[in-house]
């Protein structure tokens, strides 16, 4: 509605900022506050920009009378800008462009802008997902210079390179990834030793080995910190031909690895671990429904093996679960799509033993290097870290006000929730979540749980993963895809060798790519939501039966049983009475009716409106 708030460290509340009193400032922005009032909360007018959080909008070219103007994708721009004439560079009505903000002086009803790129038409495909990367800070293109670097590569393996290494060439190795993965970052190698143990190796894409420190290459990589997985395609991290070429661990070659290898027997004890450089010769490529298959009871050569992993698996798993880790097993949305990209249906993925038995050794891989950096030489016992500079993935406590509004939430649905502990907390929510499986609240109360826990980050300091209830905890895992696992390689390597660790801006480089993977999270939504509302775009007209998954004073809004897509009820709409809002009960209630609409209840809705350029979904209650 044009309001705003600003956070500063120098108040202890947020200020409130009327409408009349931004000025001239954009969501983000920083910004110089005048405090006018201090009653409950204080108020202010924002009367100087110190620093623009964005120059380049995304957005459609709108034309009114002879005048051109430009509206910003999503709600957080609220404003039209002014586009004169000769700013269009050739721009159309109704054509998403990227604008370039040029000035909003004193006295100016809009903010001025000028196109610097066309995307193409509003709605297809190809546009919305290049508006979706842009708007979320991901470059489409790699810059010339990085695919040179790239395609200079050596592809070839020289023997003195792999006389340098440890060969696991000659063990069973094989990879398990989604049927259309292109980057397969880790490998799985299988013996059985001669005493009954195992000999069980996590072997990952070596990709330090070919993008060097402060290289074209290692720069563009860090700078966009992550691989982008969009509803219909995948942004890589890196240029092709490291994704899904010299760096991937097709079968059947002969690939550069940082191994993890562990010496386990059959209830997960390990009584032995290595790592190092290796090469490895991936024997098979599974995917997950082709693994599945075998543990499910389909004969194959690797049926020992598969089983025998699975069943470490899941004894790793049991031992986290009864540590006090939470099962983070979230719901996603997927679509079939046409070849234009146009959503067909949707469905909710399935996660079976195949793709848990993956999860649980990269687990065990990136626990096991942030112990073994993590509890090295030199060791700070007040700390207890080694004192070594690394790169951690940690995980807060959550915060007890969201975990109140959670249980209260989930009780509407039946479930009984403790937090008193930490503990207590991850039973409570593993208990609901196994009871949760196939049940039509399953998408919105597993997606809200994961919503009420602090965000995972990347950072120098430890204080642990509670969510996994791991004291140490990194990602080693898929330096082809993320930043963060690069830079743990790199120190990992200084610290096998007996060299000083170094590593410059460490906690910089953390805070951007826990930033970066903030942002590839929304684009991945927002992909999703742009499917979902031209998904439902065929069906306005059409009744459904939906649960009610947010109230606030404005609206209603719902999540539709059958296609997991949620929209609005405006309050406005709902004609058979005035609704009052209570925040404290989730609820409405009709004045003079008492009728009452609750968080959790199902009810029948109507599909009146869509709009691809908000993503907005607009429903209407079939009142009976």
């Amino acid at each position: 509605q044009g309001h705003g708030y600003v956070i500063s460290s120098e108040t202890k509340e947020d200020t409130w900022i009327d409408k009349r009193n931004v000025f001239s400032a954009f969501d983000g922005d920083t910004v110089k506050v005048l405090i006018t009032r201090r009653k409950k909360k204080p108020e202010g007018k924002v009367i100087e920009i110190v620093k623009r959080a964005k120059e380049k909008f995304v957005g459609v070219i709108h034309q009114a009378g002879n005048q051109n103007y430009f509206v910003a994708d999503g709600k957080s721009v609220d404003v039209d800008f002014y586009i004169p004439e000769d700013k269009l560079n050739n721009a159309k009505s109704r054509d998403k462009v990227v604008i370039k903000f040029v000035k909003w002086d004193a006295g100016m009803q809009h903010p001025q802008g000028e196109v610097v790129e066309v995307l193409g038409q509003t709605g297809a495909n190809e546009t919305e997902m290049q508006a979706i990367l842009i708007n979320s800070g991901f470059q489409t293109r790699f810059p010339k210079a990085v695919e040179e670097e790239a395609e200079n590569l050596p592809v070839e393996i020289t023997t003195e390179e792999i006389l340098k290494r440890k060969d696991f060439r000659g063990t069973l190795t094989f990879t398990i990834d989604p049927v259309d993965a292109k980057d397969f970052d880790d490998a799985i190698s299988f013996k059985n030793l001669e005493d009954g143990w195992y000999q069980i190796g996590v072997h990952i894409a070596d990709v330090s080995h070919y993008i060097r420190p402060d290289s074209i290459l290692d720069k563009e990589a860090l700078i966009r910190a992550t691989s982008v997985y969009l509803v219909d395609r995948t942004v890589p991290m890196l240029p092709e031909k490291l994704s899904n070429g010299i760096c991937s661990l097709t079968p059947e070659s002969d690939k550069l690895c940082f191994s993890a290898v562990f010496e386990m027997n059959e209830v997960a004890e390990i009584r032995d671990r290595w790592f190092g450089k290796t090469i490895i010769h991936s024997n098979r490529r599974f995917a997950y429904e082709s693994a599945q298959e075998i543990l499910d009871g389909k004969k194959d050569e690797y049926s020992v093996p598969l089983i025998t992993l699975n069943n470490i698996a899941k004894q790793l798993k049991k031992l986290r679960f009864k540590n006090g880790s939470i099962d983070f097993e979230s719901v996603e949305v997927k679509f079939k799509l046409d070849e234009k990209g146009n959503p067909l249906g949707v469905y909710l993925k399935q996660r079976k033993d195949a793709n848990m038995l993956i999860e649980d050794f990269m687990l065990l891989a990136n626990k096991s290097v942030a112990e073994f950096v993590g509890k090295g030489k030199g060791k700070n016992e007040a700390s207890g870290n080694s004192g070594i500079p690394f790169v951690y993935r940690v995980h807060d406590l959550p915060n007890d006000e969201k975990l109140a509004d959670f249980a209260e939430f989930a009780m509407t649905f039946g479930y009984k929730l403790n937090f008193s502990t930490p503990k207590h907390t991850a039973h409570s929510i593993n208990k609901m979540m196994s009871t949760l499986k196939g049940k039509p609240e399953e998408y919105m109360l597993s997606s809200l749980a994961i919503r009420t826990m602090a965000k995972a980050i990347y950072t120098t300091k430890n204080i642990g993963h509670y969510g996994l209830a791991f004291q140490y905890y990194t990602h080693f895992t898929s330096p082809i895809r993320r930043y963060p696992d690069v830079m743990v390689h790199r120190i990992l390597e200084k610290v096998l060798r007996g060299e000083k660790v170094n590593e410059p801006a460490l906690e910089a480089r953390c805070l951007h790519s826990s930033e970066m993977e903030k942002n590839a999270a929304i684009a991945e939504r927002t992909s999703v939501k742009l499917k979902q509302v031209e998904f439902m775009q065929r069906h306005i007209g059409e009744t459904f039966e939906g649960i009610i998954s947010g109230v606030t004073d404005f609206g209603i809004f719902v999540i539709t049983k059958d296609s997991y897509c949620e929209g609005l009820i405006k309050l406005a709409s709902l004609k058979s009475d005035y609704f009052v809002f209570d925040d404290k009960k989730h609820s409405v209630t009709g004045r003079t009716t008492g009728k009452r609409y609750r968080l959790g209840d199902v009810v029948k809705i109507k599909l009146i409106d869509t709009n691809v350029d908000r993503k907005t979904i607009d429903f209407e209650m079939v009142e009976r």
